[in-house]
């Protein structure tokens, strides 16, 4: 972060300062709100959580160095409190996120407003933080939402990003009110782009998010049915989805996904200028950016045409899936807009690895099995794209077995039984042998008997330790008449919820 005194810090966040000595000392550290992460100089922020509430932790704080907590209440050591009234009513300072239509759980045990009034004033500071950096020193903010793919396309944009300066983006999915502000205060006079990926839980929420860091590039991936439960239509899904772009101003370039009729369909709704890019076959005739000859290696990874601008560039990804030609895509369009060139890009693109934990993470064992660990989030759009990564892996090797281990998709509201049923199709048209469904309850039961019908080999398990014994069973024995087969290909996919990490980790590592 910029350095700010602890006065400047009360004054942006609307609080005031308790038990400090000198209004001027500097907060010259990082903004934490885990307090194990803390150093010298640095800000705590005390969110109060259901389990736990970071002001228990405010001495704690300044003995490992920092010189202040933001809380929500005085704590009895040097403190900015900011209070769920605040000097500017409820809403607390103009221009910051307020939690009214949220339904995140930070709010779920907020009796009294104090989780909100602490992560307002956290917003507030990544407000005036990026603000100021964007005015003094040119900092550039690129955003990105989609229902799938959001944190891979952001994890591609940083890469990109990279090779034209110092580039901030968020850890994993730090995508909503408390993520978004603390890594917009990563940001420091050297930064010259900061990648802000933005999610939605309602209509309004992304616009907030973009109240916090101003976008100059916008990118939307996609709209899918992922959290339709809480949209109630996927038309809300696509409006909230849209408020990214509405946010842009005049002079910043909104980057659309021109195989996606919902996203396409975005374009009269910004001010900004409209790129589209296109992985269909045939293109979309809209796309500055396209790929064709799609062409996947054995553990899926893709090589394509670049064609932009009358030229074509041969790309060849070190990431997993088709759908990542698309994410690839619109990496390469946001740099554009943002300044980088090309040939910068396209040499980082070659370079990218995998940056996130359990999203498309490939391993290949010793004796040739590999592990698929995409387990992090599942929504149909991304369950899809995984089970067609697990079928041409597993086509790619003589006498190898797709093995799917899937577990439960999440707030998929009113069709979520026929969704998971609907999964099978995907199964069968990527030649899926095994299924390992994890869990009893009406969506998995759904799935399996979907399976079992069709004539999947179907086992249904309690647990993840459950699942490992079953694919262990799978791998055990190899096909009839088959030695020594290539290597058989699982699948570790659901909701973050179910853990399916720890069958793909277990498989790994024994």
């Amino acid at each position: 972060m910029i350095d700010l005194t602890l006065q400047e810090i009360a004054q942006l966040t609307g609080g005031y300062l308790d038990q400090v000595a000198d209004p001027e000392q500097p907060v010259t550290g990082s903004v934490e709100f885990d307090s194990r992460k803390l150093g010298p100089g640095a800000l705590f922020v005390a969110i109060p959580g259901a389990k736990v509430d970071g002001h228990d932790f405010a001495a704690q704080a300044i003995e490992q160095g920092a010189v202040a907590v933001l809380a929500a209440r005085p704590v009895g050591v040097p403190a900015i409190v900011v209070t769920p009234e605040g000097p500017e009513g409820p809403e607390g300072p103009e221009g910051t996120a307020a939690p009214a239509a949220s339904n995140a759980e930070i709010y779920a045990h907020d009796a009294d407003g104090s989780a909100a009034a602490v992560v307002r004033a956290l917003s507030a500071l990544a407000r005036a933080v990026t603000q100021r950096l964007h005015r003094e020193h040119g900092l550039r903010i690129i955003g990105v939402t989609g229902s799938a793919g959001k944190t891979s396309t952001k994890d591609l944009i940083a890469t990109v990003l990279r090779a034209g300066g110092q580039t901030v983006a968020p850890p994993g999915s730090f995508n909503n009110e408390i993520g978004l502000p603390y890594t917009a205060l990563r940001c420091d006079t050297q930064t010259q782009f900061l990648v802000a990926e933005m999610s939605a839980r309602d209509v309004g929420h992304i616009k907030l998010l973009t109240e916090i860091t101003a976008p100059e590039v916008g990118v939307v991936l996609n709209v899918g049915t992922a959290h339709l439960g809480e949209f109630g239509s996927k038309a809300n899904i696509a409006a909230a989805k849209r408020e990214l772009i509405e946010a842009l101003p005049a002079h910043g370039t909104a980057i659309l996904n021109a195989d996606d009729e919902a996203v396409a369909a975005m374009a009269p709704h910004t001010r900004a200028k409209v790129e589209f890019f296109s992985a269909a076959t045939p293109p979309d005739p809209r796309a500055r950016y396209v790929a064709s000859n799609i062409e996947l290696d054995d553990v899926a990874r893709p090589t394509f045409d670049l064609r932009v601008d009358g030229h074509t560039y041969k790309v060849k990804l070190q990431v997993f899936g088709q759908h990542q030609v698309s994410n690839a895509l619109a990496a390469i369009a946001a740099a554009r807009a943002a300044g980088v060139e090309l040939s910068a890009v396209l040499s980082a693109l070659e370079g990218h690895t995998n940056a996130s934990a359990h999203r498309m993470d490939v391993h290949t064992r010793a004796d040739g099995v590999t592990i698929i660990d995409d387990s992090y989030n599942a929504n149909p759009d991304s369950m899809s794209a995984a089970i067609a990564a697990l079928g041409y892996t597993s086509a790619a090797r003589p006498d190898a077995r797709a093995i799917a281990v899937l577990g439960e998709m999440g707030e998929l509201g009113a069709d979520a039984t026929s969704a998971h049923a609907a999964v099978v199709e995907d199964l069968l048209k990527f030649h899926v042998d095994f299924l390992v469904v994890v869990g009893h309850n009406a969506n998995c039961e759904a799935m399996a008997h979907a399976a079992k019908t069709q004539g999947i080999s179907t086992t249904v398990v309690s647990d993840t330790e459950e699942a490992v014994s079953a694919v262990w069973e799978i791998i055990s024995a190899p096909p009839t008449g088959v030695d020594h087969p290539a290597g058989d290909v699982i699948l570790a996919k659901a909701s973050n919820a179910q853990a399916l990490w720890r069958v793909a980790q277990e498989l790994i590592q024994h």
